[in-house]
C-alpha cells in the first residue's frame, strides 16, 4: 500500500526528534483499517516515506484516533522542513 499526502509538521513530545506530520483523517482510517498486518506491536507501523528527494525507513505512532509520522533530524536538514512547515509525504507500508 502506498499512500500521498500533504500537512503541517507539528511538535509532540514523545520519543525524538519532536517534529513530526500528522497523517490526514481519511488517509490513518485507511491505514488503521490494515493496521492488524502492518503492525509489528504497540500499533507501531513501519514505512518507507520520502520528502522532497530525500527517502527514509521510521514507523508511524497512533495518536488520537490518526497517525503521525516522525521527520528525523537528518530529513529536516536535507529538505530544510521545519515546525509549521507544509510537508508533501509519499509512504510505502511495509517491512
Amino acid at each position: 500500500m502506498e499512500l500521498e499526502f500533504s500537512a503541517t509538521a507539528i511538535e509532540w513530545r514523545g520519543p525524538a526528534p519532536f517534529v513530526f506530520v500528522p497523517v490526514p483523517p481519511d488517509e490513518s482510517e485507511l491505514i488503521h483499517d490494515s493496521a492488524r498486518e502492518l503492525t509489528y506491536g504497540w500499533g507501531a507501523i513501519p514505512v518507507e516515506a520520502t520528502v522532497g528527494g530525500t527517502t527514509f525507513t521510521t514507523s508511524l505512532f497512533p495518536r488520537e484516533g490518526r497517525y503521525l509520522l516522525p521527520l528525523k533530524v537528518a530529513v529536516q536538514r536535507a529538505e530544510g522542513v521545519g515546525l509549521g512547515d507544509e510537508v508533501a509525504v509519499r509512504m510505502r507500508f511495509g517491512r
